[in-house]
Parts: structure tokens; sequence; C-alpha cells
């Protein structure tokens, strides 16, 4: 089957290389940097700090977090209205004043509940500024060969803990939680603001007409079986990748490993996602859309029974956490080009919003559902067990992501 992004992307665009802004691409792998690294991946440096200076729980701070990330998913359904519409300079500019407020906001919270208001302003900001509007340009500027895009700015995000994390942690040495988040808060409003507002100028294509094989409107697409169907596998694999991560550490501690050990072998999946996704292009090239999304889906659950079924030695587990990773790194980027390859890229932010948000939530909730299963289970052993067999499922369900295909009348 000849997916889409190479049969008709270039179609859909109606642009080649020289109509492409140049200065799209490195910045939107600067900004990705800078907002994920600010936004996301500082909160879980700063956590126990906050937990001490202020006496709040773990539980009502880390439940702030995963609000910002449920905001986010419902925020990404209007956001992809408004990036084919409109295109993405305004949408991730204001995102970028937003993130910054929402960190001004956190930084000066005097109680849980306004902490918890500056984490939903945050999911606002994440919405606007985090891979989706992302990908939307560079899935409109650059077909046919969005992929290599896409491929180059998740590298770039890539780094996002590795840069920020130990900034975090130094700056948090010499000031306060709440100081550590106004820097960055200044941070990211040197880098991103202007940033988004300079570099994403050039004029946005009009949105292509639907080709021959696509269907029919974005209400049309999105009512159908074959987009809830797709929905559904990224969200069942997206529950059991997330707690898989969240619950690596704690499977590896019961085992008997140290926490040394165990911390390693989480990093050595993170450098797996990195060199899974350099693999990608190659991979899309030699599958079919469907075929490629059940394979995906699939190792993502055979990576997850490997954790379960295999003990030690600790070489062979930090082998299967770098297979885990390479399978997630690709994951990214399958979810990424799944909305083009089956429909174009005519309502690729719609749709991908519509689709991100079951995905996103239930990447918020895999942390809290993962602890929550894991006593009732009898260990964190027979929880990847139960989560090999979610993605498992999600894998199954693959041959019906398929779009049926309608032909418009030949004209005369």
């Amino acid at each position: 089957m000849t997916s889409l992004h190479a049969r008709g992307g270039g179609a859909a665009t109606g642009t080649g290389d020289r109509s492409r802004p140049r200065a799209v691409l490195p910045a939107l792998c600067v900004t990705q940097i800078a907002s994920w690294g600010i936004v996301y991946y500082a909160f879980p440096v700063l956590n126990p700090q906050i937990n001490a200076d202020t006496g709040w729980p773990t539980s009502a701070t880390t439940a702030a977090f995963s609000l910002a990330l449920i905001v986010s998913a419902l925020a990404g359904i209007p956001v992809g209205r408004a990036l084919d519409r409109r295109g993405p300079r305004t949408v991730m500019t204001a995102g970028s004043v937003l993130g910054t407020t929402s960190l001004v906001v956190i930084a000066s919270a005097p109680n849980q509940w306004a902490f918890a208001a500056g984490w939903a302003l945050a999911g606002l900001a994440m919405a606007s500024t985090f891979y989706q509007p992302a990908f939307a340009a560079l899935t409109r500027w650059w077909a046919p060969d969005h992929i290599r895009a896409l491929t180059t700015v998740t590298l770039a995000g890539g780094l996002a803990s590795t840069i920020f994390a130990p900034l975090t942690a130094l700056l948090a040495d010499h000031l306060t939680w709440r100081g550590t988040y106004l820097v960055l808060a200044g941070i990211l409003a040197l880098i991103t603001v202007p940033a988004h507002a300079s570099a994403l100028r050039a004029p946005w294509p009009e949105a292509p007409s639907a080709a021959g094989g696509t269907v029919g409107d974005a209400a049309t697409v999105a009512r159908g079986r074959s987009f809830w169907m797709l929905s559904a596998a990224f969200t069942l694999s997206s529950l059991a990748m997330y707690a898989v991560v969240v619950a690596l550490v704690p499977l590896l501690l019961e085992r008997g490993y140290t926490t040394a050990e165990a911390a390693w072998a989480l990093g050595l999946g993170g450098a797996g996602q990195t060199l899974g996704r350099t693999l990608y292009a190659t991979f899309a090239r030699r599958t079919g859309t469907t075929a490629r999304t059940a394979i995906l889906i699939a190792l993502g659950g055979l990576t997850t029974a490997g954790f379960a079924a295999i003990p030690g030695p600790y070489a062979l587990v930090a082998a299967v956490s770098v297979a885990a990773g390479m399978v997630r790194g690709n994951l990214t980027l399958l979810q990424a080009t799944a909305v083009t390859d089956r429909w174009g890229t005519t309502h690729y932010g719609r749709l991908s919003g519509l689709m991100a948000a079951p995905v996103t939530t239930a990447a918020a909730l895999a942390p809290l559902a993962g602890a929550a299963l894991s006593a009732p289970l009898g260990g964190y052993v027979h929880l990847f067990a139960l989560l090999s067999a979610v993605s498992l499922t999600a894998a199954v369900t693959a041959p019906w992501t398929r779009p049926h295909r309608t032909r418009r009348p030949t004209r005369s």
C-alpha cells in the first residue's frame, strides 16, 4: 500500500524546496528544546524542593502537573483548527507568551489552588507550543519530505531534558524553586517569543484540496470508523508506553537492582529513543501505513513483555530498555505522520488535535494508573504483563485504521 505522504504530499501543498521558509526548521528545533525543557522537564527536578518548601503533598503537586497535560489534550482540538486556518505564527507566539505567564503564576502561587491554576495555563501553552503545532507547520510547509523535517525537530526535542534538567538543578542549588521558575520564565520568553514571531512569518500555504484517494472533509473523517480506531490504538499504546516509563525504576528496584542501575536503564531508554527516530524514515519507505502502525505498536508490547519476563542479567535488561526506547522514538513519528499518511495534509491540524486529545489524556493518567494497579496486581512484574497486553490489543486494531477510499467523479 502506498502511503499518501509519498503519493500525494507534493500535490497536497503545491510547494517545493524553494518555497520553504529556511528559518522555520532551525527555529522550531530551538524552541522545542526550550519549551519542553522549561515547561515540562523542569517540574520533576523542582518538585521535591516544592514539596519541602511548601508542605504541599507530592500527590497534589503531581496532580496539578497532570492537569496541565489534560488541559493540553483538550485545548489541542481548537488549536488544531486555528493552525489549519491561520498557520503557526500567531498560535505559537501567543503560546510562548502564555507559557511565560504560567511559570510566573506558578512561581508566585500562595496556595495549591493558585499553583494548579498556573499549571492549567501551562497546559494551554503546551497545546500551542509543543509538538502538535510544530508538526502542523512542518507538514504543510515541507511535504512531501516532511518526515525528514519531523525527524529533525523530534531529535532536537529529545535534547530538552539533557540541557534543561541539569540547568534547572544548577539554578535550584543557588535559588529557591520560585526564583528558579522566574529565571526559566525569562529564558523561555527570550528564546521562544521572538523566534516564533520572526521565523514563522512566511505565508501560510493554501489548504490543499482533497486528493482523489482521500475521504471527505474533516468532520466526515473524524466521524469515520478508521479515525476512531486509529485514535483508540494510539490511546492504548500511549497509556501503556508512559506507564512503562514511569514504572521501570520501581520494577527494577523490586527486583533488587540499585537506584543507580535503575536510573541508568531508564536513561539508556532515552538514548534508544533518539536512535530510533533516526531510523524512522527508512522504515517508513519500506512499509505500508497500516503495517507500520501494527508493527510498531506490537513491538512496544513485546518490549514491555521483555521487561516482565527478563529479570537479568543487567546487560540484557539494559538492552531491552534501549530497544523499548527505539520503539518509543518511532511511535512519536508514527503518530506525527498518521493523519497525513491516511487523509493528506488538508485538515492536519484539526484531525491531529482531535486524535491527540485522548492520547495525551492517556499519557497524563498513565503514571497514576500504573501506581494504582501495581499493588492489586501483586507487583510491577504483573503490571508490565498487563501493559504488554494493552499494547498488543492496540496493535490488533491496526487493520481497521485504513480509511475507505472514495473516488471523485471524473470531469469531462
